[in-house]
């Protein structure tokens, strides 16, 4: 069970790399802060290639793959990078388009949409009509919030509303935080949380729940890679960690992002294996097979640098 698991501290991933042929890593948090690519990144998705390695990266954003793979690439993050983007947003727009699952059968035509900044892209090029009063609307899609300008009490009359008319909601980020530059903010997943608390009915699309980790998975069973040969690397237990375990791969947990507070005072491996200890606890004993500091390869200078000709 994964409160056994004992975590191997590594010193970057070049560590691990040799043991693994398919890579699913979460992007805010772990790829950026949401302004710029953490120190080392590039660098270690460039060694991954060059060694051949298949790299999804795995977000649960409200938007679409495309959006995403701009987004990355105005930060220095280029496509040849990766080989995939999957969103949260993506697979709740492909499902909105079939209609061909249980959970987006019956839902109207009709959505009112709760975004960042007002972004309708989760529905664009569908046969849905956005509405902006609630009570006309036939379904409820959680996609982003604008926090921190605001707060969860200035959502709650619209949530009211929607439990009212008994709306069925998907929320297409499950993420309770955020990571923005160095700070935490309220994610759509407490929204999506808010209103079951008001007695709604909420379908959950993206990590930690299995659909969206299986549809990676299949696609490196398309090249030849399985479960056994799968990592996923990502800042947060409850939705990195815990969801790689769900499909029983292996995880990695990146001390950048959202959990970078508790190691902050954390230098020693003692210091940091309490660290994750207390984390665990928090998350229902949810703890990672490895460790590192941020998505780096490693620290190679220094030993090329005492290295000596010939040896």
């Amino acid at each position: 069970m994964s409160s056994v698991i004992k975590t191997k501290f590594c010193a970057g991933i070049s560590d691990i790399s040799d043991s693994y042929s398919g890579f699913i890593i979460d992007q805010w948090g772990v790829l950026h802060d949401g302004d710029k690519p953490y120190s080392g990144v590039v660098e270690c998705l460039k060694e991954l290639k060059a060694r051949k390695k298949h790299i999804i990266i795995l977000s649960n954003s409200g938007k679409r793959a495309e959006e995403n793979k701009e987004r990355l690439k105005k930060i220095g993050i280029g496509p040849s990078l990766y080989d995939q983007i999957m969103t949260s947003g993506e697979m709740t727009w492909q499902g909105l388009r079939s209609r061909d699952e249980g959970i987006f059968e019956g839902l109207g035509q009709k959505a009112y949409v709760i975004s960042r900044g007002g972004d309708r892209s989760i529905i664009a090029g569908l046969d849905i009509e956005v509405v902006e009063d609630p009570a006309l609307a036939d379904f409820l899609v959680i996609a982003g919030t604008d926090a921190p300008e605001k707060t969860l009490e200035d959502y709650e009359a619209a949530l009211k509303i929607c439990v009212r008319k008994r709306l069925t909601a998907l929320c297409a980020n499950p993420d309770s935080r955020g990571v923005m530059g160095s700070q935490s903010i309220m994610g759509p997943g407490t929204l999506a949380r808010r209103y079951q608390d008001f007695g709604g009915v909420v379908h959950f699309i993206g990590k930690p729940h299995q659909p969206i980790f299986k549809h990676c998975m299949k696609i490196f069973q398309e090249h030849n890679i399985f479960p056994g040969e799968t990592i996923m690397i990502g800042d947060a237990l409850a939705h990195d960690i815990l969801g790689g375990q769900l499909v029983n791969i292996d995880t990695c947990l990146v001390k950048t992002g959202l959990h970078a507070p508790s190691f902050k005072n954390a230098k020693t491996p003692a210091s940091i294996d309490k660290a994750l200890e207390l984390l665990a606890v928090q998350f229902n004993g949810v703890r990672p097979k490895y460790l590192v500091g941020s998505l780096r390869w490693g620290n190679p200078l220094p030993d090329r640098k005492h290295k000596k000709r010939g040896v």
